[in-house]
C-alpha cells in the first residue's frame, strides 16, 4: 500500500529510550536550545517539580537506560523529546499509561491539547476519557482498523466501540475540576533514591599491579604443589636445551682440534680432557634435542592448562559474583561497564596473558642458560651482559610507570563505547524516527576518539620501547663480537662460533622477554579489573541454615506483617520506608496507592530482600529476615510494572526449571486467553520468544508474566503497577484473573489507576515513605480531610462518585460475607 505524509515526522516510543547523558540532553537530542521553548515543554510535560528535586536539576545523569528515574519520569522526558522537536505532525505512542491519573490529565490539556493545540497529533491510548477531545478516533482490532470517525458518530453507533464507552461512561463524562488540595510533589523519598543510584566512575587503580594479583591469578590454576612442579618443568627443560648447546659447542672443538688435525701433527688425546667418537656424539646430541622436546611438550600442555583452569575460575566467579550482587550495584554500573569486563578483559585474559606469560618464564630462563653458556666459553663476557641487564630494567621501570596507566585508562575508556552502542541499539526506533544518526554518530566517535587515544599511546609507548631496546642490543653485539678480536686470538672456532650465536640469542630473548614482561603486567591490569568484580557487595546467602529452614509448606496461609521496617538504598542515605508497620491478613487484597516516589515500589523491595532492612517482615509466624533469599523469593509471586521475558522458549519463559507438567502451563495460558495464540505459532511451547519479548505485545508479555504466577500457584502475590501499560481489556482480563485464581491468596497491589484497587479489602496509602493511612476504602473516603479522600477528589466529580460507590458496594458485600473491614 501506499503512505504519504504531508509535513515532518515527531515520535514518542511507548516503551521510552533514554541514553546515557543528562536529562537536558535527552530531551533536546541534538536539537539546538531554545530557552523559551525548553520551559514552555518542560512545564507542559510535568517535568519542573522533578527539576527542582533532581540532585543536579535538568542537568542529572540519567545512567544507564535512565535508570535513575522512575518510569513515570522517564515517560514524561521521553515525551518532552518528541514534544520539544519542531514538527508537523507529532506521534505519540501511549505515553499516558505509565503515570498517575492526575499527571495524565495535565499531559492531555497542557501538552497534547495545549502545547500542541496548532499541530496534528496521533496519539495511541487506552484510556477512554480523553477521546471526547479527540477531532477523529480510529479503533484498531488484530492490526486492522475496525471503525473510524469523530466520538459522537463512533458513540451513537452499533460498534464494540459504543459499548466501551457504554463501560467506561464515568470516565468520560469527567468534568475537569479544580485541582484539590494535594498538589502533586516529588518526595524527599524520590530524591533520596535519585542520590543513591546516581552513576559511580569506574574505579581505576593506580601505581603498580599488586602481587596479591599475580599470586591470585597462579594460585586459581591450581594447587601449589602443581606450580612447584610446573616450575621445576620449566627449569629442566632450559638445563637440557642448554646442555645440547653446550654439547654442540664440544662436538664442534672436537672435529676442529681432533678429527680435522694434520696427518703428521702429533695427536695426543691426553691434550683434550674429554674425547667420544663422533657416533657417540650424535647419538648424545639426538637424546638431548629429544628429550628438550618431549620435556618442552609436557611443560606447555600443564601451563596453557593452569591458565585455562585460572581463567575458568576467573570467568566463573566473577559471573557469580555478579550474579549474587545487590540491586544497588546494577543501578550504578552501566551495562557496557559490565560487559566490558567479560569481553575485552577476559579476552585478554583468554588470549593474550597466556602466551605472553610463557614467553617471560621460557625466556627468562633461556637468558639464565645463555648466561651460563656464554660464561663458561668467556667469562669475561659477563661484565657487558650486566651493564646491558641493568640498562634493560631501567628501560623497563621507565615504560612501564607510563604503560600501566595508559592501559589502565584504555581499559576504563572502553566502557563508554560498549554502553553507547548498547543503548543505540536499543533506541533504534526512535533513533531513525527522529533522524538522528548524525547525533548518535558524533557522540559514538567522540566516545571512541577518547578510546582510540588512549589505546595509541599505548601502542606508541610500546614501539618507543622496542627502538630503545633494538640500539642497546645492537651496542651490546657489537661489544661481544669485538671482544674475541681484541682481547685473545687464541679461542676455538666452536666456543667463538657459540658466544657470537649465543649472544644475538640472547639480545633477541632479551628484547623481547622485556617486551613481554611488560606486556604482562598490562594485561594483569585485566585480571585486576576482573578481580574487582569478585569482590562487589553480594546478597545474603540463597540458602537457609538447616536450623531456620521454613517448612516445605510455607506459607499456608499468607499473613503478611511490616513490624517497624526501615530501609535505604544505601546506609549512608536517609531511608525510603520510614518505620513502616501494617498486617495484612491472610487471603486479603490490598492496595497500595500514593504519590510518585511516595514508596509504593520499595514496599515490594523489602518483600523480596532487595535491599538490607532493619526491623521485621513476618509472614505466617516466620521471620523472613533469617531466611535464605531462595527460600523466601521461591514462595512469592510477582508481575511486574514493566513485563520480564527472556531469550528462549514460552516453556522456559514459564516453567524455567521445568517442574510442572504440560497440563498445567496450558490451563495458566488458557486462564489468561493466550492458549490460542501460542497454539497458533510453529512450535507451540517450544516457541522462540526473542530477547525482551519483543515478538509479543506489551499486553501479550504482561499477561505471559500472569500465567507464570498462575503456574507457580503461590499464596502471596505481589502487582507492581501491573497493569499501568495495557489496555482496558487487557487490564479487566488480568483483574478478573486475579479474583478467580488468587481468591484463596494475599494479593498486594501498587497501582496508578485508583480504580483498579477500590474494590480492594483493604487500601494502604504511602507519602514519603511511611504509612498514613490503612483500612478500608470506604473507610478511608469517609474522612473528608483524608489522604485517598484528597486523591479521589481530584479525579472529578463523577469518577469520585463512582470510586465512592464501588468502595460503598465492596464495604457491603465485606459485611455480608463476614470479613474483616477495619484494621
Amino acid at each position: 500500500g501506499f503512505l504519504h505524509i504531508s509535513g515532518s515526522l515527531s515520535y514518542a516510543a511507548q516503551e521510552p529510550w533514554l541514553f546515557e547523558g543528562s536529562v537536558r540532553q535527552n530531551i533536546l537530542f541534538g536539537s539546538p536550545y531554545n530557552e523559551t521553548r525548553y520551559r514552555l515543554v518542560v512545564r507542559a510535560c510535568a517535568l519542573r517539580t522533578d527539576f527542582e528535586q533532581l540532585p543536579h536539576g535538568d542537568q542529572t545523569l540519567v545512567g544507564d537506560r535512565g535508570v535513575v528515574l522512575s518510569g513515570g519520569q522517564r515517560a514524561r522526558i521521553n515525551m518532552a523529546r518528541a514534544v520539544y522537536r519542531e514538527a508537523d505532525i507529532y506521534l505519540l505512542d501511549d505515553p499516558l499509561s505509565a503515570v498517575d491519573t492526575h499527571v495524565s490529565k495535565h499531559l492531555f490539556e497542557q501538552c497534547i491539547s495545549g502545547f500542541l493545540k496548532s499541530k496534528t497529533v496521533i496519539l495511541v491510548t487506552h484510556q477512554l476519557q480523553f477521546l471526547a477531545s479527540a477531532d477523529h478516533i480510529v479503533l484498531l482490532s488484530d492490526g486492522k482498523v475496525k471503525t473510524q470517525g469523530s466520538y459522537q458518530a463512533l458513540k451513537s453507533s452499533d460498534t464494540d466501540f459504543s459499548k466501551m464507552i457504554f463501560d467506561n461512561k464515568e470516565e468520560e463524562e469527567e468534568e475537569s475540576t479544580k485541582e484539590g488540595t494535594f498538589k502533586r510533589t516529588v518526595s524527599q523519598t524520590e530524591t533520596t533514591k535519585y542520590e543513591v543510584v546516581e552513576e559511580v566512575e569506574e574505579m581505576r587503580t593506580k601505581g603498580t599491579v599488586s602481587s596479591q594479583v599475580f599470586r591470585s591469578y597462579m594460585t586459581a590454576g591450581g594447587h601449589w604443589a602443581s606450580m612447584v612442579f610446573l616450575l621445576f618443568m620449566f627449569c629442566l627443560t632450559q638445563f637440557i636445551g642448554s646442555a645440547g648447546d653446550y654439547w654442540l659447542n664440544y662436538w664442534v672443538n672436537l672435529e676442529e682440534y681432533v678429527y680435522h688435525r694434520e696427518p703428521n701433527a702429533t695427536t695426543l688425546m691426553p691434550d683434550y680432557p674429554f674425547y667420544l667418537s663422533q657416533t657417540w656424539c650424535i647419538i648424545v646430541f639426538t637424546l638431548l634435542i629429544g628429550a628438550t622436546i618431549m620435556v618442552s611438550l609436557v611443560r606447555s600442555f600443564l601451563f596453557f592448562y593452569m591458565c585455562m583452569r585460572s581463567s575458568m575460575w576467573l570467568h566463573n566467579t566473577m559471573f557469580a559474583s555478579i550474579t549474587r550482587a545487590t540491586m544497588r550495584f546494577f543501578h550504578t554500573n552501566p551495562s557496557g561497564r559490565i560487559l566490558n569486563r567479560f569481553t575485552k578483559d577476559m579476552g585478554s585474559v583468554d588470549e593474550l596473558l597466556p602466551s605472553s606469560l610463557l614467553d617471560v618464564l621460557q625466556i627468562g630462563l633461556v637468558v639464565i642458560g645463555i648466561v651460563g653458556v656464554l660464561i663458561l666459553v668467556n667469562a669475561w663476557l659477563l661484565i657487558p651482559t650486566f651493564i646491558v641487564a641493568c640498562i634493560f630494567y631501567f628501560l623497563r621501570h621507565f615504560y612501564l610507570k607510563t604503560s600501566r596507566g595508559v592501559k589502565r585508562l584504555e581499559g576504563v575508556t572502553r566502557s563508554p563505547v560498549v554502553t553507547h552502542l548498547n543503548a543505540s541499539l536499543q533506541g533504534l526506533t526512535t533513533i531513525r524516527a527522529f533522524s538522528a544518526e548524525a547525533v548518535l554518530e558524533k557522540e559514538f566517535d567522540n566516545h571512541q576518539d577518547l578510546h582510540s587515544s588512549a589505546f595509541y599511546i599505548f601502542i606508541a609507548t610500546a614501539r618507543a620501547f622496542g627502538y630503545w631496546l633494538d640500539i642497546v642490543c645492537f651496542l651490546y653485539i657489537a661489544m661481544v663480537t669485538f671482544s674475541f678480536l681484541i682481547i685473545d686470538s687464541a679461542w676455538l672456532g666452536g666456543s667463538v662460533g657459540l658466544a657470537i650465536t649465543q649472544t644475538v640469542g640472547l639480545i633477541g630473548m632479551f628484547q623481547w622477554g622485556m617486551k613481554q614482561s611488560a606486556e604482562v603486567e598490562n594485561f594483569m591490569t585485566s585480571v585486576e579489573r576482573i578481580l574487582e568484580y569478585t569482590k562487589v557487595d553480594k546478597e545474603p546467602p540463597l540458602e537457609s541454615p538447616q536450623d531456620k529452614k521454613p517448612p516445605p509448606d510455607w506459607p499456608t496461609e499468607g499473613e503478611v506483617e511490616f513490624n517497624h521496617v526501615i530501609m535505604s538504598y544505601d546506609p549512608s542515605l536517609p531511608p525510603v520506608l520510614k518505620d513502616v508497620t501494617f498486617v495484612i491478613q491472610p487471603r486479603e487484597k490490598v492496595g497500595v496507592v500514593g504519590r510518585t516516589g511516595a514508596g509504593k515500589s520499595s514496599l515490594t523491595a523489602a518483600l523480596f530482600r532487595f535491599n538490607s532492612i532493619k526491623g521485621k517482615i513476618i509472614i505466617d509466624g516466620f521471620d523472613v529476615t533469617n531466611f535464605g533469599l531462595h527460600d523466601l523469593r521461591s514462595k512469592l509471586s510477582v508481575i511486574p510494572q514493566e513485563p520480564v521475558l527472556f531469550s528462549g522458549n514460552v516453556r522456559k519463559n514459564l516453567d524455567p526449571f521445568d517442574e510442572y507438567s504440560d497440563h498445567k502451563i496450558w490451563s495458566a495460558l488458557e486462564e489468561v486467553e493466550l492458549k490460542e495464540v501460542i497454539e497458533d505459532l510453529p512450535q507451540g511451547l517450544n516457541s522462540k520468544i526473542v530477547e525482551g519479548g519483543a515478538n509479543l505485545s506489551v499486553g501479550q508479555r504482561q499477561l505471559m508474566c500472569l500465567a507464570r504466577a498462575i503456574v507457580r500457584n503461590n499464596k502471596i502475590l505481589v502487582l507492581d503497577e501491573a497493569t499501568a501499560n495495557v489496555d482496558l481489556q487487557t487490564d479487566a482480563l488480568i483483574q478478573k484473573t486475579i479474583r478467580r485464581k488468587f481468591a484463596e491468596c494475599t494479593v498486594l497491589t501498587i497501582a496508578h489507576r485508583l480504580n483498579t484497587v477500590m474494590d480492594s479489602d483493604k487500601i494502604l496509602v504511602m507519602s514519603n515513605g511511611c504509612v498514613v493511612e490503612y483500612d478500608h476504602p470506604h473507610i478511608l473516603l469517609g474522612n473528608k480531610h483524608g489522604y485517598l479522600y484528597q486523591m479521589v477528589q481530584q479525579l472529578g466529580r463523577i469518577a469520585a462518585e463512582s470510586l465512592h460507590n464501588i468502595a460503598a458496594l465492596n464495604y457491603n458485600q465485606s459485611s455480608v460475607l463476614g470479613r474483616p473491614k477495619s484494621s
